[in-house]
């Protein structure tokens, strides 16, 4: 393991050639953060000071690497997850640096379901804020290691102490600071490492060393007590060191690392730093605590996989030895190269021009070219081994969240989990030649982002493209625009409203049409019951006896599906019920598959009539930022919102007020929050959860849907 003196490090611009690595010395890791905490600028500092980049990319002047699309240049934020690999003395860092905007959580998401650790940036003004609480909840989901890292310490308003505590309150971690501010805000110049004793300025220069200083006297009191509180902390939760400590006896700064790394691998606490990434303060204590801190993949339990056809769970260890497993996590249509698949290989290795089982979709495939990604930019390499993370090309058929193995070991990894877009619009193409580009640019975007859905409105002859937020559809719209060259009119955003029943009934279909010679048969009876909010569909088969041959159960439930993605209010999907099929009959000459489909769908339309439909809204978790003068003002406009004010948090003259607020009340809100208070609040918004519609709204979401229907 490194040890986390400064002095032991190599210099900044030696540059470790790309090699063959040990597994024990590879770290996967991801930034993650709240919007504007500063994860591109940490990204950027640590590429620089590993020799991975000649230059400080900065986000605000579009120059930063891992920003490379033309849309996060010109935002200044960073929209996709982009991929990248540095070596910090004999050890290899793989990276993804994540959006912390959430309208982009999928790609928090999936970047999270592949790597190892995570380093967690905080705003050391802002302390914990809506998404940060987003992404560690992602982060405890998929059972990730953590270090946390305060930014921009030298800031105004810079409160270490108050962000150590919003971890504790509002995320209910076990933070262990390992490190305290030198100097605060204007004046602060550095750490002070709680393990080592020991103080280092840092004199903000690009690519300068951090110099060694005295402790000064005024923190020698604070650092004890702090010192003394670590290892009280680490004693409730790791036995080697409640020994010491019952014994009295002193640890070593190695005893101490060893005891954080346990803890932290076993997520039972987080080791927390600070500094200035725009600065240039903090880098390397930042790069040696990723090394000590998070784990290699040997210290990650073996993958669990399931055999597809036996169908028993077996693991797969992280060994170059196993049989080849992976996992794609992300498709990208590259403009110069074509249609790249990253994916992580847990177990064994894979050669360039392999071929490999795609597990999920039962198919073969061959691997084309393997590639490291440096953001937008390719390294060719021949083999990959375990815990890498690349791309390749030519793998057609292989979609996010597919399962990559060897042919003779085919095995299913656990997929990808990602949320229901909220917010639609229609968009229509120009001209023919529009349409043609159009269908293939959709078709891109949905293969890349899970969250971006499409669909052909049969009455309204348009197509309707959903996303996550307006960033999200704004961000999309662009692509289509600008990238993919579609000329294409774009109607305003609209709520994906859901629709549900309150109530259980039973509910038949019959589908029969004779027409001389062979006819269509299909008689199902089923029974309707609302499921919990956000389970989804069920189905169960209960037929006793032969009254339906099983070979149309499959074409029932089909036509189940297919009725519940326009339900009988107003045309929106249909969600959360529970079906059980309990009869029927059937025709042996004219029963057939597309019968039973159609009666399948009768049925359910007859259920959810019967069944006391309701319509569902999104509602939003909104945090708003303000001073407490313009706090009247904002709660007024938000309660004419129709929001709900949970709390309200007051720190000096700052405000932060908590609410749940329907997504079709904060269309233009930004608008809006900026006249309130003449331009001096900030909010940020994350989707909570449906909820049923009040009734008095009911009639005119209906008579709306209608209009756009025969519009």
């Amino acid at each position: 393991m490194v040890k986390n003196s400064l002095k032991t490090r190599p210099g900044i611009r030696d540059k470790a050639v790309p090699r063959s690595f040990p597994l024990e010395d590879i770290r996967n890791i991801a930034f993650i953060a709240h919007i504007d905490a500063g994860k591109t600028t940490v990204t950027e500092r640590i590429l620089y000071y590993t020799g991975r980049t000649y230059k400080v990319g900065e986000v605000h002047e579009g120059t930063a690497v891992m920003d490379w699309m033309e849309q996060e240049k010109e935002r200044g934020i960073t929209i996709t997850a982009a991929a990248t690999t540095c070596y910090w003395g004999d050890y290899r860092i793989n990276i993804i640096d994540t959006p912390g905007h959430v309208d982009f959580t999928a790609e928090v998401e999936r970047s999270l379901r592949v790597l190892d650790g995570g380093v967690v940036v905080f705003d050391a003004v802002a302390g914990v804020e809506a998404q940060s609480e987003t992404v560690w909840r992602q982060a405890d989901n998929y059972h990730v290691p953590r270090i946390c890292f305060i930014n921009k310490m030298d800031r105004i308003g810079a409160d270490f102490e108050r962000t150590i505590t919003m971890i504790e309150e509002r995320l209910r971690a076990r933070p262990l600071p390992i490190q305290l501010p030198l100097g605060s805000e204007a004046t602060y110049e550095g750490i002070i490492d709680l393990i080592e004793n020991r103080a280092w300025r840092f004199d903000g220069e690009q690519g300068s060393e951090p110099i060694e200083v005295p402790v000064p006297e005024s923190e020698i009191a604070r650092c004890t007590e702090y010192h003394q509180a670590l290892i009280e902390k680490l004693a409730e939760v790791d036995d080697q060191v409640l020994m010491a400590y019952i014994d009295g006896r002193s640890l070593t700064p190695d005893e101490v690392r060893d005891a954080l790394r346990r803890v932290t691998l076993a997520n039972k606490g987080v080791p927390i730093l600070c500094g200035s990434m725009l600065r240039n303060k903090g880098v390397q204590p930042l790069l040696d605590a990723i090394i000590s801190y998070l784990p290699s993949p040997l210290d990650m339990p073996p993958v669990r996989a399931k055999h597809t056809r036996s169908g028993e769970e077996i693991t797969r260890a992280a060994s170059d030895e196993a049989p080849f497993t992976a996992l794609a996590f992300k498709v990208v249509s590259d403009p110069f190269v074509g249609r790249l698949v990253y994916f992580r290989v847990y177990s064994g290795k894979v050669a360039a021009g392999a071929q490999v089982y795609n597990a999920t979709r039962d198919k073969r495939e061959r691997i084309g070219r393997l590639l490291l990604m440096h953001a937008n930019r390719r390294e060719e390499v021949d083999m990959v081994d375990t815990g890498a993370i690349v791309a390749t090309l030519g793998l057609k058929d292989t979609f996010t969240g597919d399962t990559l193995c060897h042919p003779s070991q085919p095995v299913v990894l656990e997929s990808i989990r990602f949320p229901q877009p909220v917010l639609s619009v229609a968009i229509e193409p120009r001209t023919r030649a529009d349409q043609d580009r159009m269908g293939e640019a959709l078709q891109k975007l949905t293969e890349e982002d899970p969250t971006f859905r499409v669909a052909y409105n049969q009455e309204t002859g348009q197509t309707v493209i959903s996303g996550m937020g307006e960033l999200h559809l704004e961000v999309l719209v662009g692509r289509l625009l600008s990238e993919f060259r579609v000329g294409a009119k774009v109607g305003r955003p609209r709520v994906a409203y859901k629709e549900t029943i309150t109530k259980s009934v039973k509910a038949e279909g019959r589908f029969i049409r004779q027409s001389g010679g062979h006819g269509q048969y299909g008689h199902v009876m089923i029974e309707l019951e609302p499921a919990e909010p956000g389970e989804g569909f069920h189905f169960a088969n209960n037929i006793r006896g032969i009254a339906i041959p099983r070979q149309y159960i499959p074409a029932i439930e089909s036509g189940i599906k297919e009725a519940m993605e326009t339900g009988v209010l107003a045309g929106y999907p249909v969600v959360d019920i529970k079906v059980n099929l309990y009869d029927g009959s059937y025709h042996e000459v004219d029963s057939s598959e597309l019968a039973f489909k159609m009666a399948g769908s009768m049925a359910l339309k007859d259920g959810v009539a019967k069944a006391a439909p309701i319509l569902l809204e999104p509602i939003m978790k909104l945090e708003v930022v303000a001073p407490e003068q313009f706090l009247g003002d904002i709660i007024g406009d938000l309660t004419a919102k129709r929001a709900h004010i949970e709390s309200i948090e007051t720190r000096g003259e700052i405000s932060t007020i908590f609410a749940r607020v329907p997504l079709a009340e904060t269309f233009g809100y930004a608008t809006s929050l900026r006249s309130n208070t003449q331009g001096r609040a900030t909010y940020s918004m994350e989707f909570y959860r449906y909820q049923e519609l009040p009734s008095e709204l009911v009639a005119q979401i209906i008579d709306k849907a209608g209009l756009a229907r025969h519009a």
